[in-house]
C-alpha cells in the first residue's frame, strides 16, 4: 500500500473501524437495484419496482441527518442499533409482503421504514476527522482511502445484488444487503476506542448543522450531481438494452465506477496547495463537462470509454467535499454534515432517475443522455455561485470555543 495510506492505518483501530465501514455501506449499492430485481421478477411490474425503489432513497433521504443529528449528541453505538434494528425490521416485512403478494400499500409502508438505515460511510469519516483533526495531509489520504471504498462498493454491489436475485431467488439481493448492514454496525459499534465523543445537547447552538451557508451551497450542488448519476444508470441500462446487450450495462456502470476509484486511489496520494473550495469548482465543472461525450454515444465501448473518463472526475470531487463539510459545519455537529451531502446525493438520484425514466419513454435512450448534460450544467452553475460562501472566511458564529482554537491551529500550519 503507498505510503500515505499505509500512514493513516497506523493509529490503533482504524483498520478495524474502516473493514466495518465496508461492510456496512455495502447495502446503499445494493438495497435499490436489489428491490428493484426482486419486484420486477415476482410481479414484472417496472413501474413499482422503480417507484419502491424512490420510496426508499426518499426516505433515507429524510430521515437519515436525523439519525446522524442524534449521533452527534449521544454517540455512535446508542443510536446506530437501533436505527438498524428499525431498518431490519423493515426490509424483512417488505420482503415477507414481495413474496406474498400483498397489497402495493404494505410494500410502500416498509420501504420507507428501510430508510431508517444509518450513513454508514458518514460515521467513518467522523471517525478519521476524530482521529486526524489537525492534519489535513492525513486527513486528505483518509478521506481519498473511503472514497475508493465507496466505489469499490458501487462496482461490486450491483453485480452482486442483482446476480443473486437472478440466479438464486428474487429476495437474495436484499436479503445479503440487509445481512452485510447488521454485522457491518454491530462490529462497527463494538470498536468503542475509535467512536467519537458525543456532544450533549448543551454543547450544540440549536438549529441544524444545515444552517451553515457553505454546506447549503454542496448540498444544494449535491441534488443536481445526484441527478446525474441516477441519470447516467437508467439511461446506460435502457441504451444497453437497445443494443441487444442488457446484461451489458452492469459491467458498463462498474467501468463508469472504476475510473472514480482510480482517480480517488491517485488523488490522496497527491500534495495539495492552494483552496479546497478551488479544486472543488473545477471537479464540479470537469463532472459537467464530461457528460458532453455521452452524447456522440453509439455503441457500448465507445460509452464504456466514455463513462471511464467522466468518472476520473467524481472521487476527487466528493474528497474534496467532504474536506469543505469539515471546515464548515461544527465539529460537534460534523456527522451530521457529512450526512446532508448524501442526502443531497440522494434526492438527486431518485429525480434523476425519475426525468431520465420520462425522456427515454418519449423519445429514446440515446436522447436521455441529455439529462445528465443538464443536471451537469446546473450543478457548475450552482458551484460557480456559490462559490464565494466556500473561499471567503468560514464564519465562527455557533462554533464552541474548542472548535475555534482548532480552526486557529490549522491555519497557523497551513501558514
Amino acid at each position: 500500500m503507498p505510503s500515505p495510506y499505509r500512514l493513516i492505518f497506523a493509529a490503533p483501530g482504524t483498520k478495524g473501524f474502516s473493514a466495518a465501514g465496508f461492510l456496512g455501506r455495502m447495502p446503499l449499492s445494493m438495497m435499490g437495484i436489489g428491490i428493484v430485481t426482486m419486484v420486477s421478477q415476482l410481479t414484472g411490474r417496472y413501474g413499482l419496482a422503480g417507484a419502491l425503489s424512490a420510496t426508499l432513497a426518499m426516505s433515507a433521504a429524510v430521515i437519515g441527518p436525523q439519525i446522524s443529528r442524534l449521533v452527534d449528541r449521544h454517540g455512535q453505538r446508542r443510536v446506530l442499533r437501533p436505527a438498524t434494528l428499525v431498518a431490519l425490521v423493515a426490509v424483512a416485512g417488505l420482503l415477507i409482503c414481495a413474496q406474498q403478494r400483498l397489497p402495493d400499500w404494505t410494500l410502500f409502508v416498509f420501504a420507507a421504514g428501510a430508510g431508517c438505515v444509518p450513513s454508514v460511510g458518514s460515521m467513518i469519516r467522523a471517525r478519521w476527522a476524530e482521529i486526524y483533526r489537525g492534519s489535513p495531509e492525513q486527513l486528505h489520504a483518509a478521506y481519498s482511502w473511503e472514497s475508493i471504498v465507496d466505489e469499490v462498493c458501487f462496482i461490486f454491489g450491483p453485480i452482486i445484488s442483482i446476480g443473486l436475485s437472478t440466479a438464486w431467488f428474487p429476495e437474495a439481493g436484499p436479503l445479503l444487503a440487509a445481512g452485510f448492514l447488521l454485522v457491518g454496525v454491530l462490529w462497527l459499534t463494538a470498536q468503542r476506542a475509535t467512536e467519537p465523543v458525543p456532544h450533549p445537547r448543551e454543547h450544540h447552538t440549536g438549529g441544524s448543522a444545515l444552517r451553515s451557508r457553505g454546506l447549503q451551497v454542496l448540498v444544494v450542488t449535491f441534488v443536481a450531481t445526484g441527478a446525474i448519476f441516477g441519470a447516467v444508470d437508467v439511461v446506460t441500462v435502457a441504451f444497453a438494452e437497445e443494443q441487444g446487450h442488457k446484461a451489458a450495462a452492469s459491467l458498463v456502470l462498474a467501468v463508469y465506477a472504476l475510473g472514480s476509484c482510480l482517480a480517488g486511489a491517485v488523488f490522496g496520494l497527491l500534495r495539495l496547495k492552494g483552496k479546497p473550495s478551488t479544486r472543488w469548482l473545477v471537479g464540479v465543472c470537469a463532472m459537467a463537462v464530461s457528460m458532453i461525450p455521452l452524447q456522440l454515444a453509439g455503441s457500448l465501448p465507445f460509452l464504456a470509454v466514455a463513462l471511464f473518463v467522466a468518472g476520473l472526475a467524481i472521487a476527487p470531487t466528493m474528497v474534496t467535499t467532504m474536506a469543505l463539510v469539515e471546515q464548515h459545519v461544527p465539529r460537534t455537529e460534523l456527522t451530521e454534515g457529512m450526512t446532508w451531502t448524501s442526502t443531497g446525493l440522494a434526492v438527486g438520484v431518485a429525480l434523476g432517475s425519475s426525468a431520465a425514466g420520462w425522456v427515454i419513454d418519449a423519445s429514446g435512450a440515446e436522447a436521455g443522455y441529455a439529462v445528465p448534460a443538464v443536471a451537469g450544467a446546473l450543478a457548475a452553475a450552482v458551484a460557480l455561485l456559490g462559490y464565494r460562501r466556500l473561499s471567503g472566511p468560514v464564519p465562527t458564529e455557533g462554533r464552541g470555543k474548542d472548535d475555534r482554537n482548532r480552526r486557529t491551529d490549522d491555519d497557523e500550519r497551513v501558514a
